[in-house]
């Protein structure tokens, strides 16, 4: 999206210092967004962010100097030269700004929120409408109130839909966050324990997700999941329709038919008989998604089982692969209680002489931290998995509870340091093992996986 500076202070009531004349700021557009000065391209307008270990100011020389139309400054900033917009909060500039290039560019988008699966279903979403529509999408999981304004203002312009994952780590976020992207279409794929450590309950949690529907126009359209009760509950959160999709038979989109194996999965809907290389139940619950809102732009699901087939996983997000004749588990990205026991599930459906399962640290879980985590581990045990490790912190109660649970002394460890864990798999470790890799991203499993194989 691009936008003159003109339209810029005016969205954020911006001080401007340092411009050639007044009537050059409608002549001078922004063609691009920035909030780091590496990455600057010429004509980008750059925003001076305080984060936690950076201020966004000391680089405001460097962003000029690499091309940048202007900058975006607190009004307190004195000691910067160049074209500059002095505003009270940067942050909130940045969001003013990505809600009137939202509000210019004028398309449906389709907002997704959840627990657990928002990515992966974004993803589909974006793949599935994506064959017949051009398609602009949050890129990674930029889905917070710096990474949903950037996706809005990278838009492009000539895409006809866009599709945005929208996060949250408090009471009134995603509201906020809504309130900035307008969404059409919600989609709600779960409701879990993530972030719970800002609330008080689960209820907490599942009332935070309510806000996407809440905030959706009468005209909208939320997208349920209806295999989640608390999920299915928000139907009461919006005066419009309401499409549901699952595995249960009350579901809108029902899948039927479900046949999970080891490299995939087939389903059928409305008489239609899919085939995944993504693996494991909720993989096909965030597939449903998919389907379930390409039939609201129009879409003949029958024409669409070619691009289901050809759906491949992200990065760290489920990937299967061989290594020395053991069968890898990638899923390192992230963790929750909810999506571990998923991928135990996974686990255990693979064809294995020894099947593993390397459990990082589940983070943001508060106060409820431990017991969630020897509830994993009583599943784990419980599940048929053969041997645990457990990585960093809290985990160690995930380790203790499998053993209470069953699992022998010499089958449940725990590691402090991932390195550790991965240097004691690379001599454990044997041909016709499988082994899961998985734990929240401030855990870093991928570090045990990266030191198994070196």
């Amino acid at each position: 999206m691009e936008l003159s500076l003109a339209q810029v202070q005016t969205a954020t009531n911006a001080s401007v210092l340092n411009v050639r004349a007044p009537g050059s700021l409608e002549e001078m557009r922004a063609r691009g967004w920035s909030i780091d000065s590496r990455t600057v391209n010429p004509g980008d307008l750059f925003f001076a962010i305080q984060g936690d270990r950076y201020d966004g100011h000391a680089f405001v020389s460097t962003a000029l100097e690499h091309g940048a139309i202007a900058a975006v400054v607190k009004e307190s900033a004195n000691d910067l030269d160049g074209p500059l917009l002095k505003v009270s909060d940067t942050v909130e500039a940045l969001q003013q700004v990505a809600r009137r290039a939202r509000q210019e560019w004028g398309r449906p988008i389709v907002a997704v929120t959840g627990s657990a699966g928002k990515t992966s279903t974004k993803d589909i979403i974006a793949e599935l409408l994506g064959t017949r529509l051009r398609v602009g999408k949050t890129g990674g999981n930029f889905n917070n109130h710096i990474g949903l304004p950037l996706t809005l203002l990278r838009m492009p312009e000539n895409a006809e839909v866009g599709v945005v994952e929208i996060g949250m780590n408090h009471a009134g976020e995603i509201r906020h966050l809504a309130g900035i992207a307008s969404p059409r279409i919600g989609v709600v794929t779960t409701v879990g324990y993530a972030h719970v450590e800002a609330f008080d309950s689960i209820e907490g949690v599942a009332a935070a997700k309510r806000e996407l529907i809440e905030s959706l126009p009468e005209s909208g359209v939320a997208v349920l999941n209806a295999d989640d009760e608390r999920v299915l509950a928000f139907r009461g959160a919006h005066a419009g329709r309401t499409l549901t999709y699952g595995f249960s038979a009350s579901a809108d989109l029902r899948a039927t038919e479900l046949k999970l194996e080891a490299e995939g999965a087939s389903f059928t809907v409305c008489g239609v008989r899919f085939e995944t290389r993504l693996i494991g139940r909720h993989s096909v619950s965030n597939i449903l998604a998919g389907l379930a809102v390409a039939t609201l732009f129009d879409f003949d699901i029958r024409q669409l089982a070619r691009t289901v087939a050809a759906l491949a996983p992200g990065k760290m997000r489920g990937e299967r692969r061989s290594w020395r004749g053991i069968t890898i588990l990638d899923d390192c990205y992230n963790a929750n209680p909810e999506a571990v026991r998923h991928m135990i599930d996974v686990l255990c459906e693979q064809p294995a002489q020894r099947r593993i399962a390397v459990l990082g640290e589940m983070l943001e879980l508060g106060q409820m931290a431990e017991k969630l985590h020897r509830d994993v581990g009583t599943y784990v045990a419980n599940a048929g998995v053969d041997v645990l490790i457990a990585i960093r912190g809290v985990s160690r109660f995930l380790a203790e509870e499998a053993r209470e649970a069953g699992l022998s002394d010499h089958a449940a460890f725990f590691f402090e340091e991932p390195e550790n864990a991965g240097a004691f798999l690379r001599n454990f470790a044997r041909a016709g093992d499988a082994i899961l890799f998985k734990g929240s991203r401030g855990t870093h499993v991928e570090k045990a996986l990266a030191t198994m194989e070196a």
